[in-house]
């Protein structure tokens, strides 16, 4: 599997569209798309720390995340 199917299989795993993540994570828009895409690569580590991050935040689809 390519790392831009990797990516939009991160992404749909939170139950966000990628507008949704693009605003959590503050992410360009345009920046993901070209990931999802593959017009642009991703950094390996960029990609492994998005991975962590989901999975310690237990994403379970979309939820709401109070950041006070």
């Amino acid at each position: 599997m390519e790392i831009k199917d990797k990516m939009k299989e991160l992404r749909e795993s939170t139950g966000m569209n990628r507008k949704e993540f693009c605003e959590y994570f503050g992410i360009p828009y345009r920046t993901v798309t070209e990931w999802e895409r593959g017009t642009r690569k991703m950094p390996d580590y960029v990609f492994r720390l998005l991975a962590y991050r989901i999975k310690m935040g237990n994403f379970a689809g979309k939820e709401e995340v109070d950041e006070e």
